[in-house]
């Protein structure tokens, strides 16, 4: 059985990039990782779920990336990608807060 690489689409990795910024924004990057550990053996049930929440998800996220996210998650691989995501994102608000706060510092 040979193994298939993700292929993520730009579409994909722009909403997947939006969407981690916004969790880390709110400081929700401990839930979201352990959410999306949790639903790993059902991805594909849980982006059919996106689907049918996408009317009332379009609060977070215009239906374009909202639909280029639940597709994503369809492939067991596009959990990984997204939780790495969120870790990138965070890492990177963490950086520039605390750069701020070293410049700000006499």
């Amino acid at each position: 059985m040979s193994k298939t690489t993700l292929q993520v689409t730009e579409a994909q990795a722009a909403a997947v990039d939006k969407m981690a910024k916004l969790i880390t924004r709110f400081s929700l990057t401990l839930p979201a990782i352990m959410t999306l550990e949790s639903m790993r053996p059902l991805t594909f049930v849980g982006s059919q779920f996106m689907h049918v929440m996408s009317p009332a998800a379009t609060m977070l996220l215009p239906f374009a990336e909202w639909d280029q996210m639940a597709k994503l998650l369809e492939k067991r691989d596009g959990v990984e990608y997204v939780i790495t995501a969120i870790e990138r994102a965070d890492a990177e608000r963490k950086t520039a807060e605390r750069a701020a706060r070293e410049e700000a510092s006499p």
